[in-house]
């Protein structure tokens, strides 16, 4: 066998390797945030809300307590947003008011961050996010937020 054609496929085999390598590694960079899909509505509410109203998004939590993502509601002219720390069934304080961007938009503000008791709570699922309307001024329509 030609020697250059076994350095050849020793490369592409080291090469494959670091490949690999590389990739595990992307993807454990990835599994330091937690993305959690919400679908909100008015039966989450408390007490529960008859609307037509509902809103989907992402909640991503990273390691270091930092939260980013969106909210998209329709059948709602909303007038604030916010994730609140509670269990399903209860409500609870506002931790972090979302800021609307477009009009059926709501996005977590650059920067926000929770507290080491709030990540606690992310994580025993005890953390929501409601859309509020002149109609229902407590909230329309919500989701709890799960690692």
């Amino acid at each position: 066998m030609n020697m250059r054609l076994i350095h050849s496929k020793s490369s592409l085999s080291i090469l494959a390797s670091g490949a690999l390598i590389a990739g595990l590694s992307l993807s454990c960079g990835v599994a330091q945030a937690a993305q959690s899909k919400v679908m909100l509505s008015g039966a989450h509410e408390v007490p529960a809300v008859t609307t037509s109203a509902k809103g989907e998004g992402t909640i991503t939590v990273n390691k270091d307590m930092s939260v980013s993502g969106s909210v998209t509601t329709s059948g709602i002219d909303a007038t604030m947003a916010h994730i609140h720390e509670a269990a399903a069934g209860k409500n609870g304080p506002v931790i972090i008011p979302l800021e609307k961007k477009g009009s059926h938009e709501w996005v977590v503000p650059a920067h926000a961050k929770l507290t080491d008791a709030q990540y606690k709570a992310y994580k025993e699922g005890d953390l929501y996010v409601n859309v509020h309307s002149e109609a229902h001024k407590a909230g329309e329509i919500r989701a709890q937020i799960k690692p």
